[in-house]
């Protein structure tokens, strides 16, 4: 009997470049070999392949491949959670000279550089990475409906629904079910999507009775076919879980700021708070919705420290909103005579939207409040940073939005189409017709005794 075993480690690099699709290709191996401390009984070997080649539906692995339906071979599934299971080997992408990949460790110095490069280099990344993951084509939209306003006892600075402030917002009791299923179909025959409905609570605490319809209103909109989002203020697990049991499909709460900039905006809820309710929603199975709010005061160095949570978290956010501040008078931020509060333009909203492609490539990032003050030619450009999804309707829970018709318009100008309800987005068409490097990486692991 050997006295010692020996652990071999071989890395494998495998380097498949194909030509257009049913010509040869070219494969290059290596391999390395390391010695490490002795082991006792078995022998163990690590094999790791790293995959690379030109992207196409004809060259998916076959796990991949059978997850997705012959008849819908160019949409991926509609739950974020089982579109990344698809891509759970997949390293990195490359196109045009830019390389991309889904990474939860990023670094505050790396977003702040992405965010401060040059404005013309920013955006060719981000419609670059943009178009390796997504279909530019594909915008979803979504309708808002404040299903209870105002009476909030939040102090949030800007929010002109808090009993703190004295605006034009007066306390009204909760729609009742039929109303709200009423206005969802208004929302479907519109064109939207996903409906998504807001209640200005701190939290849902007790309002058992005001749960119990609410539940009934999320499965009323979801057995019309709409996917059904709400932002009710804070959760606790069991709520979300309840939630998520009546066909939620993505709950909303954004974290607004930095952990820095947010004691200056907020002061009745923590960041930890937030955190916690973004948590207790994911682990039911509920897609999460976080996002944030320019121009409430912040440095630049806050909205990276913002897009810094936000891609840290376990797993990215299904969607990140992008909001510009509506000033409302009667709240502190609306009556500020700081010249920077509000004050946002269309290379701002670009800029952040562009670095949370680049940095979260996998999400989707919604175009929302403000953009009622942006032309069209300017939410052009935001589109091109890797919007792909925005708020419809004429209302924002309480601030104005463009109609129907003006989006629809805007839509057939740019050569958009909506995103199906409860089917998952289009493959991207660089993936699809093989545009697309993409490098997997497979581990492999043997034992045998010695």
């Amino acid at each position: 009997m050997m006295s010692t075993n020996r652990l071999s480690v071989v890395a494998t690099t495998i380097s498949r470049r194909f030509k257009p699709f049913g010509t040869s290709s070219r494969l290059t191996l290596a391999h390395r070999c390391l010695s490490t401390s002795t082991q006792k009984n078995f022998t163990q070997q690590q094999q790791v392949v790293i995959d690379r080649y030109n992207s196409s539906t004809n060259s998916m692995t076959g796990s991949s491949a059978s997850a997705i339906s012959n008849d819908a071979i160019n949409r991926l599934p509609n739950d974020a959670s089982d579109r990344n299971a698809l891509y759970e080997d997949e390293d990195r992408r490359e196109m045009g000279g830019i390389t991309a990949s889904v990474r939860t460790d990023w670094t505050k110095p790396e977003i702040a550089e992405i965010y401060s490069s040059p404005f013309h280099e920013l955006m060719y990344r981000a419609s670059t990475v943009h178009r390796m993951y997504w279909d530019p084509s594909e915008v979803q939209q979504c309708t808002l409906l404040s299903i209870k306003t105002g009476g909030c006892t939040e102090d949030c600075s800007y929010c002109s629904q808090s009993t703190r402030h004295k605006t034009f917002v007066k306390p009204t009791p909760t729609m009742k079910v039929q109303e709200v299923l009423a206005a969802a179909q208004r929302a479907k025959e519109a064109g939207s999507t996903r409906f998504c409905m807001g209640a200005a609570w701190r939290e849902l605490g007790n309002k058992k009775n005001a749960f119990k319809h609410i539940l009934d209103m999320v499965r009323g909109v979801n057995g019309m076919g709409l996917e059904v989002c709400c932002t009710l203020g804070m959760l606790n697990a069991e709520q979300a879980r309840q939630l998520a049991d009546a066909g939620l499909s993505s709950y909303n709460h954004n974290l607004d700021t930095s952990p820095e900039h947010y004691p200056k905006v907020i002061t009745t809820r923590s960041y930890e708070d937030r955190l916690q309710t973004i948590s207790n929603v994911r682990d039911a199975g509920i897609q999460v919705c976080c996002g944030g709010i320019l121009g409430l005061g912040e440095a630049e160095t806050d909205r990276v420290g913002l897009l810094h949570v936000l891609a840290t978290l376990p797993y990215h956010p299904e969607s990140v909103p992008i909001n510009a501040l509506v000033s409302v008078a009667g709240t502190p931020l609306g009556d500020s005579d700081d010249s920077d509060i509000g004050n946002v333009d269309a290379f701002d909203m670009a800029r952040m939207i562009a670095t949370a492609r680049i940095v979260m490539p996998r999400t989707l990032v919604r175009l929302s409040a403000g953009r009622l003050s942006f032309s069209n030619a300017e939410q052009f450009l935001m589109f091109q940073a890797g919007a792909n999804s925005i708020f419809n309707g004429d209302k924002l829970l309480t601030t104005d939005n463009p109609d129907f018709d003006d989006d629809q318009n805007m839509f057939k100008m740019f050569g958009f189409q909506g995103k199906p309800a409860h089917k998952g987005p289009l493959m991207a068409p660089a993936e699809s017709s093989g545009k697309v490097l993409i490098t997997h990486v497979r581990a492999t692991e043997d034992q045998y005794a010695a």
